[in-house]
């Protein structure tokens, strides 16, 4: 059984993946290592906040940075956190699929009615 101390760190671990920015830089780290820059044309992040974003999931563990020469260049550190961002994404594009069904149903019923 897990302790309370796990779930706090559980916990911390999940809202600061809960951010649609991180979100979107996470998904560009998705494939390997991308530069600041690369990250701002991918996202539409401005540079500022990219790297505050990148600095909140670096000291969380999530991204390690590794210059290179005047460039830093940011990767996931465990590509487990994709995996997990992307079962979420599949349990929300069910559960929106599903709630788009219901409602196809009913208005299909109002327009026999």
């Amino acid at each position: 059984m897990k302790n309370h101390e796990f779930y706090c760190l559980h916990s911390d671990l999940c809202k600061t993946l809960a951010n649609p920015k991180r979100q979107l830089i996470l998904d560009a780290l998705r494939n390997g290592e991308v530069t600041v820059g690369d990250l701002v044309n991918q996202t539409g992040i401005p540079q500022a906040n990219v790297s505050q974003h990148l600095s909140i999931l670096r000291n969380k563990g999530i991204v390690v940075a590794r210059r290179h020469g005047s460039r830093v260049n940011y990767s996931i550190t465990n590509p487990k956190i994709i995996k997990a961002f992307d079962l979420i994404s599949e349990v929300l594009n069910e559960s929106l699929a599903g709630q788009s069904r219901t409602v196809n149903k009913a208005v299909g019923k109002t327009h026999l009615a």
